[in-house]
């Protein structure tokens, strides 16, 4: 039987296990995103939904720029501002070394979450053939 019809009345969709609210993974893709190179907010925007978390659509904006503030104050980013002669002035974003520090962190982090979770798909899946 398909998952969806064993769900009737949940809204699949909106469902946590539908993977779609991924914002504690925001802050690392923010940080990989920037170890690459200086950009721009609607720049990092960009970035962030190219990436395979994100299903091709853009994360809010607004949660992006929150996540962004919290990390200038964390140190982990500064910015310096872009006075371009086109349009207004614009935040650039850069890593700092104790960004880069925290990047490595969450990679490992990530890293053993990924083996837990490994574990566990492989246990259910089993657990889903008896």
């Amino acid at each position: 039987m398909p998952i969806d019809s064993a769900l009737p009345d949940l809204k699949y969709q909106d469902c946590p296990c539908a993977g779609r609210n991924l914002d504690k993974l925001v802050q690392p893709a923010i940080l990989a995103v920037l170890a690459r190179e200086d950009l721009h907010g609607y720049l990092i925007v960009q970035r962030l939904a190219e990436m395979p978390m994100f299903g091709g659509q853009k994360p809010d904006a607004t949660g992006v720029y929150r996540f962004l503030k919290q990390m200038e104050e964390r140190a982990l980013v500064t910015f310096t501002w872009d006075l371009s002669e086109n349009g207004p002035a614009k935040r650039l974003y850069t890593l700092t070394e104790a960004g880069r520090a925290c990047l490595a962190r969450w990679t490992d982090t990530l890293a053993t979450y990924r083996d837990a979770i490994s574990e566990l798909l492989d246990t259910a899946r089993a657990a889903m053939r008896e």
